[in-house]
């Protein structure tokens, strides 16, 4: 069931979604070649306590980090680690939550590290065009197949891979709540999403093929084509004539 929020929910989402956003951009400002994913999550953690919240990722469903961190083929839910140190050239994902006054901000960027290849560089532009393309005209009464529509379309384009297996979904008390926002779909087709809808769209992307497989750890998935990928999300809120997007 999809969880219309009032306007006191979403204006208590506004803090949780700005802690998200303020950690991103201070996790942008400090990730170098040379750090370890752990190193990474301990920003994540620190920044997020000293706002006032708590990171949503730490223990969800057993998950061990404050932040999913993704390098490279690695698509999504990344474990940070001592051992995985950040080299020159590399694209990494991080995907944060956070909880403030009973509600979860949710959102990822890719960061390029050092000198990347065009190739990479491309890749992660395009996986962050692909969130506004999906968006493009999202409004209450837009189907909600149609974001998924858009990414694909604009994905496909440059010839990538969307990836099937994980999507983007609701958010508000729980950090994922109904619907799922799939990154592919047909137009015109899925619910029409009503004016306070808080969704979290979330491109993920791949260079080559779409499929992946799940690490032993049960949480990361990597390309199976070994190609890297790229994760791009934002948690919005669907209104009457547009969108709000809450963690930009």
């Amino acid at each position: 069931m999809i969880y219309v929020k009032s306007e006191r929910e979403i204006d208590l989402m506004r803090e949780s979604c700005k802690v998200v956003r303020d950690t991103l951009g201070f996790v942008g400002s400090k990730i170098k070649a040379g750090m370890s994913t752990k190193e990474i999550d301990e920003l994540v953690e620190r920044y997020i306590r000293s706002s006032g919240a708590y990171p949503s990722c730490l223990g969800y469903g057993g998950f061990p980090a404050s932040c999913c961190v993704s390098v490279n083929e690695m698509v999504v839910h990344g474990i940070p680690d001592e051992d995985t140190i950040l080299q020159d050239g590399d694209i990494v994902s991080v995907d944060l939550c956070a909880l403030k006054n009973g509600y979860h901000g949710d959102a990822a960027r890719t960061f390029c590290i050092g000198e990347v290849t065009p190739e990479k560089r491309q890749l992660v532009k395009v996986t962050e065009e692909c969130f506004f393309k999906g968006i493009e005209g999202l409004k209450a009464g837009t189907p909600l197949f149609d974001i998924g529509y858009k990414v694909q379309k604009h994905a496909e384009s440059f010839g990538y891979g969307v990836i099937r297996s994980y999507t983007g979904h609701g958010i508000g008390a729980e950090m994922h709540e109904d619907p799922s926002v799939p990154n592919y779909g047909k137009l015109g087709t899925g619910v029409r999403l009503k004016a306070g809808t808080v969704l979290c769209v979330e491109p993920m992307i791949a260079l080559g093929s779409w499929r992946v497989r799940l690490l032993d750890d049960g949480w990361g998935a990597v390309t199976a084509d070994g190609k890297p990928a790229a994760h791009y999300e934002n948690t919005l809120v669907v209104r009457e004539d547009g969108v709000e997007i809450l963690t930009l």
